[in-house]
């Protein structure tokens, strides 16, 4: 399958760190595999961002992505809190890059909105509609996981969509030139 292509998604913390893959073959999506690194019980910052690094590193070795998507960090009242989430969501990165992974990112309310259609949804409504669409159980104690996965699936969407143009103004006269008979 030349279309075929493994999407990684990463939901970043220091603390909790989830991580979904899902599987794309032309326009439809499959569940793989999804996890938590749960790094509560470590105290040391550097050791959790190694931890970090080493967890997605060794994901990256198993699942072999082509690309990475990463929930980005969001406005917040803490500064702290936005430089740690940042530095996570580095270590990731720097995984990923290490195998040559395109990477991407998406705030956490666009990712809410392409599997929920709204942006404020709870976890727990979104793995409601992941479990839907992959035809998949998902534990609900793995909501950093399916919070990745929806990561993942975000860009799957944003990918799919017949007029994303990667920042160019020219998506919908693409999508008019190479589609007439769907247009009226």
């Amino acid at each position: 399958m030349a279309d075929a292509k493994t999407i990684l998604g990463i939901d970043p913390g220091t603390n909790l760190l989830g991580f979904g893959i899902i599987r794309v073959m032309g326009r439809s999506a499959e569940y793989v595999d999804m996890g938590i690194l749960d790094l509560r019980k470590e105290k040391d910052a550097y050791a959790k961002l190694k931890a970090i690094y080493d967890c997605i590193s060794e994901v990256c070795k198993t699942y072999h992505p082509d690309e990475m998507a990463l929930e980005s960090p969001f406005y917040g009242k803490n500064a702290q809190v936005i430089l740690k989430l940042g530095r996570a969501q580095g270590a990731a990165m720097m995984a990923g890059l290490q195998y040559g992974i395109k990477v991407y990112e998406y705030a956490p309310r666009r990712a809410k909105e392409a599997i929920v259609g709204n942006g404020a949804a709870s976890k727990e409504q979104v793995r409601n509609m992941l479990e839907r669409t992959l035809k998949v159980d998902l534990a609900s104690k793995h909501l950093d996981a399916t919070d990745a996965l929806a990561i993942a699936m975000c860009h799957f969407y944003e990918q799919s969509n017949p007029v994303h143009s990667g920042g160019k103004a020219s998506g919908w006269e693409k999508f008019v030139k190479e589609n007439p008979d769907r247009v009226k």
